[in-house]
């Protein structure tokens, strides 16, 4: 059972046509871990590879509205914060800052839309999958729904393994 401190908030996001989005909500947790800088960048590369979330990378978040079709993606905050644009032109403007995790399903756009200028983050792939970039271009779906369809959901989830989050709310 989650702890309340653990429980993320949990963002849905249609089709908007341009971005595919997906059935399946943004996980946002909260002030989950203490470490911060160098030693949180760190602690989250440990903590994500612990549950399978590898082929992590270390920057910030692209200022152009993007998403992934052939991955899922989770990104902690190390450093700073930033305003973070979720689920597409026509989704939510959300503020984060260190000690957040974001976990995106395949298919949900996100840009930063602004931070600080110490602003870090981990990212990590399930299973150490690769990504891709992908704009919301015309031409780029129905291949990109077709590849987000057929992924697999994670077997664990990043931050809590197999005790909680998307491995109770993906289902």
């Amino acid at each position: 059972m989650e702890s309340d401190s653990l429980r993320p908030e949990l963002f849905h996001f249609a089709d908007d046509g341009q971005i595919p989005n997906s059935r399946y909500p943004l996980l946002l947790y909260r002030n989950v871990f203490s470490e911060r800088k160098s030693a949180g960048a760190t602690w989250l590369e440990q903590r994500f590879a612990a549950n399978d979330w590898t082929n992590a990378w270390r920057n910030g978040i692209f200022s152009y509205l993007h998403y992934h079709s052939l991955s899922h993606e989770v990104l902690g905050i190390y450093s700073g914060s930033a305003t973070v644009q979720l689920g597409g032109s026509k989704g939510k403007a959300v503020s984060v800052q260190a000690g957040d995790v974001i976990v995106i399903p395949a298919g949900v756009g996100h840009q930063n839309l602004g931070s600080s200028a110490d602003f870090g983050v981990v990212g990590a792939y399930p299973g150490g999958r690769t990504f891709d970039v992908l704009r919301g271009h015309p031409g780029e779906r129905p291949r990109a729904d077709q590849t987000i369809a057929a992924l697999p959901l994670p077997t664990t989830d990043p931050l809590l393994g197999m005790s909680g989050g998307l491995i109770h709310v993906w289902k």
